[in-house]
């Protein structure tokens, strides 16, 4: 990590720990203990607390909060307005402790989501706009809806899965059914 990151003027970033390349838009906050990767882009009006980890090209679009006990892997996607919780029991003046949320390599997250703390988003798994998502996200999954359910398998690229054991997207990717909730790429 090192200094050779974009702040805008209008934003305040107290942490040392911004990787090169990144981009920092006004009105966003980054505390001291975030660490935040290489050629990352945080919108306008974001939040970042100290037990924060970001990956490397990751995009958080504008007015996003992530709180203590998230960690977000490379190349994720989180649309604008995305919730991210980190209190199973909110109370005014109670202590906690975070609930640990993750956010997997290559996820994508829609406008308006949200997103309930303790669970995992896997890899690749796209959480539709305006989900309300309450339980681990599979690899590979598309899911959304009120209480965010699965809709079908998806690969990387984003075209939809139709398999019973072994597939072929049409960009050559190939795929295994480990079991009915897991798939990977071979």
């Amino acid at each position: 990590m090192n200094d050779s990151f974009y702040k805008h003027p209008n934003a305040i970033v107290e942490s040392s720990r911004i990787g090169r390349g990144t981009k920092i838009w006004a009105f966003s906050h980054v505390l001291e203990g975030a660490v935040i990767g290489d050629n990352c882009n945080i919108g306008e009006g974001c939040f970042i607390e100290n037990d924060v980890v970001i990956g490397s090209n990751v995009v958080v679009k504008n007015n996003i909060s992530i709180w203590d006990g998230i960690t977000i892997e490379n190349n994720v996607f989180l649309g604008p307005n995305v919730v991210l919780t980190n209190d199973f029991l909110p109370r005014a003046k109670k202590p906690f402790t975070p609930g640990r949320t993750l956010i997997k390599y290559g996820a994508s997250i829609g406008a308006n989501a949200t997103i309930i703390c303790g669970i995992t988003i896997g890899e690749y798994a796209m959480v539709g706009a305006g989900s309300v998502v309450t339980k681990d996200v599979p690899s590979y999954s598309l899911v959304y809806g009120n209480p965010a359910r699965f809709i079908s398998w998806i690969c990387a690229c984003t075209n939809k899965l139709d398999f019973n054991d072994e597939t072929e997207c049409v960009c050559g990717r190939k795929y295994k059914k480990v079991n009915d909730n897991t798939i990977r790429q071979i």
